[in-house]
């Protein structure tokens, strides 16, 4: 049988975010935005969405006069990433 895929982390963009977190200690929206090639108002969606099931963390501070956005991946996060690439895996084997 095969494994149920998260449907929160299937979405192209939130994967891709979620790959990105695993393999850095944080990243900025900057940073994000530029590696996905997505917009400022699918990516702020996408990440709320991520914010609000607790698999990633966002923090927002002033730089001087401007505001930084850094994400980085929770460990709830890291155990929904490790399900799905195992889910994914069943997908693979058949």
């Amino acid at each position: 049988m095969l494994a149920e895929l998260d449907p929160l982390i299937h979405s192209q963009l939130r994967l891709a975010i979620m790959s990105i977190l695993l393999s850095v200690d944080e990243a900025d929206f900057v940073y994000l935005k530029e590696k996905t090639e997505s917009t400022a108002g699918n990516l702020s969606v996408q990440l709320d969405k991520l914010s609000k099931a607790g698999y990633i963390q966002v923090e927002k501070e002033f730089v001087g006069k401007k505001t930084r956005t850094s994400c980085r991946i929770t460990e709830t996060g890291r155990k929904a990433m490790e399900e799905y690439i195992k889910a994914l895996k069943t997908y693979l084997d058949l």
